[in-house]
Formats: C-alpha cells, structure tokens, sequence
C-alpha cells in the first residue's frame, strides 16, 4: 500500500470516528478496581470481628483488642508507657471506707491478725492471681472515719494510709506473695484436700525488693528497730500522739507476724493438713526440715 493510500485511509477514519468530548472518554479496562460492600465472609458488616468466635459472640476481647485494626500500643511501639504492660503487677484496690464495713458487719475479727486469707473469707473481696493480681492496695478513701484498732497485712499502701492505721494504735505490714502462694491463700480448702504439704513463700523479685525492704513503706524485710523509727516520725508529721504498744491489751496479737517464708498464720511450710482426720502432719526427717527452714 503506496503512502497516498495510507493517508486517504487516515482522513477518512478521521471523518468516520466521533470527536473526543467528556461524553465518551472512558479509562483502560482494569485500571481502577472499585470495593465493594459484599456478604459477610468478604469485607461485609463484620467490621474485621469475623464470622465466628469470641468477638462475634460477645465474650470478653484480649488486652488491646480493637476490632480487626492495630492496636495503640502496636501502632506506636516506641510509646513508653504501654513497654512492658502485660508484665505488670495489678493490685486491686480495697478502701479504708470499706475495711471499716467489713469490721463493723463482723465480717472480719479484729482480735485476729488480718490478710489476705480473711479478707477474701469475708465474700466482699475477690483477687485473680491468674491475671496479674498480686495482692491488696490499700487506699485512703475513707481515711476520715476509720476507727478499728487492726493488725493487718497488705501488699501496698500509702503513707496517709499507714498513719491512718497507726494512729488508731493499729499495725501494718507491707509483704509480697508470689502468685502461687496467692493461690492457697484465696482457696486454703482446696489445697488442704490435695493432700500436698504447705509450701515456701518466694522472696521478693528485684525490682520490689526495694519496696519490701524499707521501713517506711513497713515492709516484712525491714529492720524492727528502723521501722519502730518510722512510726514515730510519722506521728510528728501528722501531728498525732503514737499509741504504746507495750501497754496495750492486744499487744501479742498486734505483732505477731508471718515468718518471710510462711504463706498461712499459724501454720508453718512443711506441714501437711489432713482434713479427714483433723490433725497436722508435720515433717521429722532432718533434710526436709532443713529444706523448710527460713
């Protein structure tokens, strides 16, 4: 085909075919892919929970859960306050307001040393060590109307919480439990029945060691002397006369302490409760005493 021919052909496809407006400018086929809102099990009005499971059945979602999309803590992983988060320690919060009303419904025995075992014994208090709970905050709502003379022990508390206990001629102790022996102390029946003898308390991880060792806090590690110390110098700040515990009637119950590796008052690591027969089986094999021994 000559050159003449080609251009005439041109001309005339020109003649023939439409003028170019906004009416008939189409894109490529494939060049944009519209999404659209399909069934359930392709992007529909699940919102990224899924079909079935947890999520769509309204149990309880994980930690940082938000429904298909990133967590916070994950879309920004350099946030310092979330760096570690699933390894902290919880304590659930028990009120001063709510000690008194626990010892004024004679749900708890103030002639009696007061933990965590009693505490739950009351029905008003509940802790899960299974989920990082390691134990009772202390908080001084209420602090204005505690009244009970207690010898009680916690695993936090504040200064106005301590001198709020103190100045009723009441004693506090700080100590930590790890989360097996928490374990026994919410449920001591349960274990009994296994037949298992009474274990040794942990001692404290590093990073409460500090905590538990300071008298000021009345930690179970702490020097007597020292917090005997500290007693006093919390009366002067706030401006309290500190009661004498030598000349007090309850004085064997307000301090009679646990030993730092004794789980339960009155019964010590080793021993073997036997509910059937009602008695205590206590080990006399030297290795095993030593074993047991603080």
């Amino acid at each position: 085909m000559g050159s003449r021919q080609i251009t005439e052909k041109s001309l005339s496809m020109i003649r023939s075919l439409p003028r170019i407006s906004l009416g008939n400018i189409r894109d490529n086929p494939g060049s944009k892919i519209t999404q659209k809102r399909g069934r359930g099990q392709h992007r529909g009005d699940k919102h990224g929970a899924g079909n079935k499971g947890s999520g769509q059945r309204q149990n309880y979602m994980r930690l940082g859960y938000e429904t298909g999309n990133n967590p916070f803590y994950l879309r920004v992983p350099s946030e310092p306050y979330y760096r570690g988060h699933h390894h902290r320690r919880q304590y659930p919060p028990l009120s001063l307001l709510e000690l008194q009303s626990l010892i004024d419904k004679d749900r708890l025995d103030v002639t009696k040393p007061i933990d965590i075992a009693s505490i739950i014994k009351s029905g008003l208090y509940n802790m899960f060590p299974d989920q990082k709970q390691f134990g009772i905050h202390l908080t001084d709502e209420g602090l204005d109307i505690f009244a009970a003379k207690i010898n009680i022990e916690v695993q936090w508390a504040s200064e106005q919480v301590i001198a709020a206990i103190e100045k009723n001629g009441g004693v506090i102790t700080t100590a930590y439990y790890d989360p097996h022996s928490l374990f026994l102390l919410k449920n001591p029946k349960k274990f009994f029945e296994t037949g298992q003898a009474i274990p040794r308390r942990m001692i404290p991880p590093p990073d409460v060691i500090e905590y538990y060792t300071n008298p000021k806090t009345r930690g179970y590690l702490a020097d007597p002397e020292k917090i005997s110390h500290e007693r006093l110098r919390l009366a002067q700040k706030y401006g309290y006369e500190l009661p004498e515990l030598e000349n007090d009637v309850s004085y064997n119950m307000l301090i009679e302490r646990k030993d730092p590796r004794q789980i339960f008052f009155g019964l010590e690591p080793g021993w073997v409760i036997n509910l059937k027969d009602k008695c205590i089986l206590k080990p006399r094999d030297e290795e095993l005493l030593r074993f047991y021994s603080s």
